[in-house]
């Protein structure tokens, strides 16, 4: 069997991780999609994530910058249990 993910599983995966750092109350609030992607080391995936998750009504952005919605940081405290 292959334990590599699909590319959906992929995705899901990265857009929690994104909104994991969006939503963590002791990181810097707001990130750059830069600073994401640097984070990530894949610029192409954050600036994606960063895309499916403001479709989402899940993050904001502003001039560059991201931060977390409410309903996205609702969504992440019950992803969490």
């Amino acid at each position: 069997m292959h334990d590599q993910p699909t590319p959906t599983q992929r995705e899901v995966q990265i857009d929690g991780l994104v909104l994991a750092m969006l939503s963590d109350e002791d990181a810097q609030r707001p990130w750059s999609v830069d600073e994401i992607g640097r984070e990530i080391d894949n610029p192409l995936e954050a600036a994606d994530a960063v895309a499916r998750l403001a479709g989402a009504g899940l993050v904001h952005r502003l001039d560059g910058f991201v931060f977390a919605t409410r309903a996205g940081l609702r969504a992440q405290r019950l992803a969490l249990g």
